[in-house]
């Protein structure tokens, strides 16, 4: 197993954890200080209020919930999203709302995996 770091902004951030034994990815949650409204055809960065460690050779994939996509047209514009290892800043990930309604991100949503 490889071990990955995690830096937490405030200490209310919950991190992302594997939601069943079978999951092969983590849900990551927004972190926002005044909820983000996204209008139909837009996008938006949401950070996450964690930074990552990554070892060389390795990287992290952002990808979208499919709950998300399926219920509200919400994904990840640049899907897969990647994070190289050097990089060492906050995750944000960068929500399109691809439906016709505003789409509302609060602090502890789940926005991607």
């Amino acid at each position: 197993m490889v071990k990955i770091l995690v830096k937490k902004f405030d200490k209310k951030i919950k991190l992302p954890v594997y939601k069943t034994s079978r999951s092969s990815g983590m849900d990551l949650m927004a972190y926002v200080k005044n909820k983000i409204n996204i209008k139909p055809g837009k996008t938006a960065m949401i950070p996450t209020g964690i930074a990552l460690a990554i070892p060389k050779n390795y990287e992290i994939q952002i990808r979208p919930r499919s709950g998300l996509a399926a219920k509200k047209s919400i994904s990840v514009l640049n899907t897969p999203g990647t994070i190289d290892s050097d990089y060492r800043g906050e995750i944000k990930i960068i929500l399109i709302n691809l439906g016709k309604k505003t789409f509302v991100v609060r602090s502890g949503d789940r926005i991607a995996r």
